[in-house]
């Protein structure tokens, strides 16, 4: 399970040359994870073969317009349920916090709630840990799908393999919830500077463009293809 997050979170990270071209090591990770069924590594492949395919100023532009210029398709995951509320910046304390007292070091520019970083998070935890994280956010998940699916776009195959590592289903109630929200269009500039005004904050020492370079890429390939670790169920986190 460790490593089919881990391979997850690249995936839904911003595409960089390297990941474009790390379509075969990605395989070879998927197919040496066993956690995972022939569903879900068919989901992963088709979206790691389309981003192969992909010049990088298109993937660039393509990744852009859904998650950073569409508010209801953010990949924070706060976003969906907060939004600007001080509710929200008390949950990034708490997630930050719980990053912190489990020694996982946030060294990208991101906040505590992007779903790739949590991704990560959750890869460095027991099967029980993972169920339970993944339960608490699946019905943004899986908002977050349907949107997707709703586009056409083949990210919502990532989204799917977070659902089906869940195993449980959401909340049908709090999805609808989240899904009534009327959904942004990326190409009117003038609401996304109203939307977007704030850059996000740094939490953590060692943010920077190295942290999300190729160094860390292949760090993290290497780490996924190895195998994952078997924590003991129910011990403390």
């Amino acid at each position: 399970m460790a490593n089919v997050l881990k391979i997850v979170s690249l995936l839904l990270s911003y595409p960089t040359r390297d990941l474009l071209n790390a379509g075969p090591e990605l395989r070879d990770a998927l197919d040496a994870d066993t956690m995972t069924g022939p569903r879900e590594k068919a989901w992963l492949g088709a979206l790691i073969d389309d981003l192969a395919g992909y010049d990088l100023y298109d993937a660039e532009e393509r990744y852009v317009l859904l998650f950073d210029r569409t508010r209801t398709l953010s990949l924070h995951l706060f976003e969906h349920v907060h939004g600007e509320s001080r509710d929200r910046g008390q949950a990034m304390v708490d997630l930050a916090a719980m990053y912190d007292a489990q020694g996982f070091e946030i060294d990208a520019r991101e906040l505590p709630d992007y779903l790739p970083l949590f991704l990560e998070y959750l890869s460095t935890q027991s099967a029980e840990e993972v169920r339970n994280l993944l339960g608490q956010t699946l019905h943004i998940i899986a908002a977050l799908r349907a949107r997707l699916q709703k586009r056409g776009s083949i990210y919502a195959n990532a989204l799917l393999v977070i659902e089906a590592i869940a195993g449980v289903d959401a909340d049908a109630d709090a999805v609808g919830e989240i899904l009534k929200v009327q959904e942004d269009d990326p190409t009117d500039l003038k609401a996304l500077d109203a939307i977007w005004e704030e850059e996000a904050v740094t939490f953590g020492p060692g943010a920077g463009n190295n942290s999300c370079g190729p160094d860390r890429l292949r760090t993290q390939i290497r780490a996924a293809q190895r195998p994952a670790p078997q924590p003991e169920i129910g011990g403390e986190h």
